[in-house]
């Protein structure tokens, strides 16, 4: 079938509200190549939302979750637990980066990840509020709606949202929003909406996924810190973008000199598979009572069985090392584009957590129309990119880790061409 009666069935059988980018079918995929129902091939630089930083069906996750599929699928781990589970977090136990003794609980979703890390927050610290930043991204349930910082397309028609959460502004240099301007913001949020002391939890992106890829500054993440310190606050990373080996580092909390409370994961710890976790301090991750965190398909055996695997491929082939020179050669080539460019407003990244932002040359205005003529270049090219931004004028750029050298060279000259067309 063509993709154009695929795409009819599709608008009769699916609603609008789930927005589809690609008007073609995938059929088959292996590492950054993506085959669609008609046989061409595309080099896919948006892996899934980041959620293959391992590649599409890396063959030891392969085999992990076949492995697995030939023991048990479910059994619920608060009913029937599994070995797998316990040893997964007692790996990631190992390497998040938070002080002293750390606990892991698994999940399903991103948003119920931080979902749940909410409730950890206000079951420890017995307080209400939650203070998350604009252009922020956590989910799409209700209580991830309410943190996130974005209207369109997460918010639209969908309120009210729960209580008790506050946005303050996220350091943007290029926006003119400085550190000072952003600890000065919850200043602000303490004197006119709620006290310090009223505050779980402040909940953050080391660096902004939907929002934009913004890095977080070194000196403002030390300033929440020790805001946090002196009031009594959690401090929350959401790490489901950013995790895994993505920027450098299998956490981007790595990259600054203190440590968070909390951290939120998802997407690519089980290479495709449905799996998130929040990992912590273990008396914060103990405050729930028994029975107080879970879910029927919380932590699927399957799904811990890839994450093992995922764990394996990122130490065995050095992904984190990789991220850096692969990100490396993609800003060179964004930066060089400049001249032939004069859209490109800004190039920003984190190891492979890479984006070029453009503004109008004439009017300095935010440009999401010549962002969507890149993507269209690109994809006629055979190269799938994403957008993000508030405004929706940045590229975000999410190639698997593993796409092999020959591949990634050719998807510089796309992108080369498409930015100077």
């Amino acid at each position: 079938m063509n993709n154009s009666e695929l795409n009819q069935r599709r608008l009769q059988a699916t609603p609008r509200g789930i927005g589809v980018m690609c008007d073609f079918y995938a059929e088959s995929a292996d590492n950054a190549t993506l085959r669609d129902t008609q046989g061409n091939e595309m080099i896919d630089f948006a892996a899934g939302i980041a959620v293959l930083n391992t590649g599409h069906r890396h063959p030891k996750v392969v085999a992990a979750i076949e492995q697995q599929l030939k023991a048990f699928t479910h059994t619920a781990y608060q009913i029937v637990p599994y070995e797998s589970y316990i040893s997964l977090a007692e790996k990631i136990n190992q390497r998040v980066p938070v002080s002293g003794p750390a606990k892991t609980a698994f999940f399903t979703t991103g948003a119920e990840a931080v979902e749940n890390a909410v409730k950890i927050a206000r079951a420890y610290t017995k307080r209400p509020g939650i203070i998350t930043f604009g252009g922020g991204f956590h989910g799409r349930t209700f209580m991830t709606m309410a943190l996130t910082g974005k209207v369109a397309p997460y918010k639209i028609g969908f309120g009210p949202f729960p209580g008790s959460v506050f946005h303050g502004l996220y350091p943007n240099a290029l926006h003119g929003v400085s550190t000072a301007d952003a600890l000065k913001s919850l200043d602000r949020i303490f004197k006119a909406d709620i006290a310090a002391d009223q505050v779980a939890a402040i909940v953050l992106e080391p660096v902004q996924g939907e929002g934009g890829f913004n890095v977080a500054p070194a000196d403002f993440m030390q300033g929440l810190r020790q805001l946090c310190d002196t009031h009594g606050i959690l401090l929350i990373a959401d790490e489901v973008q950013t995790g895994f080996a993505r920027t450098g580092k299998l956490f981007a909390m790595e990259h600054y000199d203190v440590k968070p409370d909390l951290i939120t994961m998802a997407k690519s710890l089980a290479g495709g598979m449905p799996l998130s976790a929040v990992a912590g301090r273990a008396e914060v991750m103990d405050a729930p009572a028994a029975g107080g965190l879970g879910g029927t398909y919380a932590g699927n055996p399957l799904a811990v069985a890839a994450a093992h695997a995922v764990l394996e491929v990122i130490e065995e082939e050095q992904l984190c090392a990789r991220a850096a020179e692969l990100g490396h050669h993609l800003v060179e080539v964004l930066n060089g584009a400049k001249a032939d460019c004069p859209y490109i407003a800004d190039v920003r990244a984190q190891g492979s957590m890479v984006a070029v932002e453009f503004n109008d040359p004439q009017s300095g205005e935010p440009s999401p129309a010549f962002t969507r003529q890149v993507q269209e270049k690109a994809l006629a090219q055979g190269l799938i990119l994403l957008s993000c931004g508030v405004y929706g004028n940045v590229i975000r750029f999410l190639y698997p880790l593993t796409i092999p050298q020959t591949q990634f060279q050719n998807a510089l000259e796309i992108i080369r061409r498409s930015l100077s067309q």
